[in-house]
């Protein structure tokens, strides 16, 4: 989970890495580094913590050359430190590598290397690769690269460079995920299309097992096996400025108000004309594959698993096929029960999720077909799967997702809606309905967001507390689930969601005069009962914060300290509103606590290890 860039041209390239490094900060901002070619040789400047502390370093003593690659760091083996910082060298300073993934036998190629002679400074397995491509190495740089690959197990994404020779930049991916940028005279490699998208739109996304060998004249593009490959350029569409804050305080409070905008993408096109159909043209799955679904997986980790959690409601509700959800994590060590039968949905922002890529390779292995929403074109989720449906939430920087998990919300619905009107489980008037609901969504969040200074104002209330909790029932407790995720990640404060009629089966007891909770009241057909469990955590001493429709403020405001009314929309619609608050909780509780709220401790964007 780091961010890799490099770059080989006739510009300085330490400008070049360290303007790359801070578009790859989001993916690892424990350490960074940079290696370039300097008129002594191969160099390298690396330091603990974030990047603004190798770019104080780099001021005074500035790596002049014009090949160079760099790192972000999120850390895996080794805590963080100068010596556990990428990139690494040999013992000869020769060879220097960056790598984003795990080496899961490195300590065994450690032993072998240490019995050999080789010295270790870093606790870390990236270290190994760059002692192995120094022994591999016979005057090929390429050669020795593909034979050291050829003994490491794990999941990797390489930049490497060699002293021996300096006119080349290797760049090697295997399960995790690398870019070729391609300019007049320079080249580039990143994580991510953001890292050079001021300097070239053309780019080469790598597959698994796939090489590049970048000069300033060409790239060279072939298998780790030697086997020499084409690929088509792919030109990136869209603008930097969608990358950057314009305006924002932060990343996140951009991404929470760009939500109406990312509804209306995500449903532009999918909808027809007349507003009584879905389109889904990118899809391959037939009718009458549809029809034959009998089972439905759906598989995700996080945040993206908790959009799967209303997406088993939308499903079931619409479609009236039993629906399963699993942690990715889980999903392939349980021996699921899996026939051609099963859907197996995989939803990630990223579409690199280690653990969903995982589960998606083991379905299919099984015979299951796979749909995959994600939100990155050219991901491997996204070209591994049968099907998929892009989200187009656009570039989420911060590191608490929040666009991108309510696009994934918008996706489930228009999915449901296809494979109800598919299979005749709904019929065209009840599916215009609920299309209909679904494109006032993004005027109605902006309502939400307007109301912003509401929610600020409970949020710094509740700064002042250690522990919360959030609670629902339905598709509002996969909605809690999702909220009390959100404030723990970026607030540091301790909560928990629960199911509210489970209060009485043991949770109560954590209830004390003052705690905070958060109650989610948008379901009508459980309305009644819901606002018995807030009473049962009134009685309790509870200080209550409830999410509900407009029209039932004054009967609730009996019930609650404080309340929230999010605009009338279906009941299974309403996970698409509700959440709005609760990120913006979420954003103000850390923002008063003083924590960064883009890059919280511990976490990183796109999770590429096991």
């Amino acid at each position: 989970m780091c961010g890799i860039v490099g770059y080989i041209g006739f510009r300085e390239s330490q400008p070049i890495l360290l303007e790359g490094l801070k578009k790859l900060e989001y993916r690892g901002y424990d350490s960074a580094g940079i290696a370039v070619f300097t008129e002594q040789g191969l160099e390298v400047t690396k330091t603990v913590g974030r990047l603004v502390n190798l770019e104080n370093r780099l001021t005074g003593e500035p790596l002049r050359g014009t090949v160079g690659i760099g790192h972000t760091r999120w850390a895996t083996h080794g805590k963080p430190s100068d010596l556990n910082s990428h990139p690494h060298t040999d013992n000869s300073l020769k060879f220097s590598v960056v790598h984003n993934g795990i080496i899961e036998n490195y300590l065994e190629l450690k032993e072998e290397l240490m019995m050999a002679g080789h010295q270790f400074l870093s606790e870390t397995d990236t270290e190994v690769i760059s002692h192995l491509i120094s022994v591999e190495y016979e005057g090929d740089i390429v050669k020795a690269v593909q034979r050291a690959v050829k003994k490491m197990r794990g999941a990797f994404a390489l930049g490497v460079l060699t002293e021996h020779e300096p006119d080349r930049l290797v760049a090697v991916r295997y399960a995790s995920p690398l870019i070729i940028g391609v300019g007049e005279g320079e080249k580039y490699i990143a994580s991510d299309i953001p890292a050079i998208l001021e300097h070239t739109r053309d780019i080469y996304i790598l597959n698994d097992g796939e090489m590049a060998v970048l000069t300033r004249e060409g790239v060279e593009l072939l298998t780790i096996e030697g086997n020499f490959i084409t690929k088509e350029i792919f030109h990136v569409d869209w603008d930097l400025m969608t990358a950057e804050k314009a305006g924002f305080d932060h990343f996140m409070l951009k991404e929470i108000h760009e939500q109406p905008k990312a509804y209306r993408d995500t449903m532009r096109g999918r909808i027809s004309e007349d507003g009584r159909s879905v389109v889904l043209p990118e899809l391959k799955i037939t009718a009458e594959q549809l029809k034959g679904i009998n089972r439905v997986h759906i598989v995700a980790c996080g945040t993206a698993l908790h959009a799967g959690l209303v997406g088993k409601n939308v499903i079931e509700n619409l479609v009236r096929i039993p629906v399963e959800t699993d942690v990715a994590s889980e999903y392939r060590y349980r021996s699921p029960i899996i026939t051609p039968d099963t859907l197996v949905i995989v939803v990630s922002q990223s579409g690199e999720t280690a653990d969903t890529l995982a589960a998606l390779r083991e379905a299919q292995r099984c015979g299951a077909r796979v749909l995959a929403i994600t939100n990155v074109v050219g991901s491997s989720v996204a070209r591994e799967a049968d099907d998929v449906i892009i989200t187009l939430a656009g570039p989420e920087i911060a590191v608490a997702s929040t666009k991108a998990y309510s696009s994934q919300l918008i996706a489930f619905f228009l999915f449901g809606l296809y494979w109800a009107q598919t299979i005749g489980s709904k019929n065209e008037s009840e599916v215009a309905h609920v299309l209909a609901a679904m494109q006032a969504l993004p005027e109605q969040v902006e309502k939400v967001l307007a109301q912003a200074e509401v929610i600020k104002g409970v949020a710094e209330s509740i700064s002042h507390h250690s522990s919360l909790f959030f609670i629902g029932r339905g598709i509002d407790y996969a909605v809690a689930m999702e909220g009390s995720l959100k404030l723990k990640e970026i607030s540091y404060i301790h909560s928990e969601a629960y199911a509210a009629g489970e209060l009485k089966h043991g949770t109560l007891a954590l209830i004390e005069e003052g705690t905070p909770v958060i109650a989610l009241l948008t379901q009508e057909d459980v309305y009644e009962k819901m606002l018995s469990n807030i009473k049962e955590t009134k009685a309790r001493g509870a200080d209550v914060l409830g999410i509900i429709n407009e029209g039932h403020e004054v009967e609730v405001a009996k019930s609650v300290d404080r309340q929230f009314a999010i605009p009338r929309t279906l009941p299974l619609l309403t996970p698409a509103l509700s959440v709005v608050p609760l990120q913006l909780l979420s954003y103000y509780a850390s923002l008063a606590l003083g924590h960064d709220v883009d890059k919280p401790r511990n976490l990183a964007k796109s999770v590429t290890v096991e």
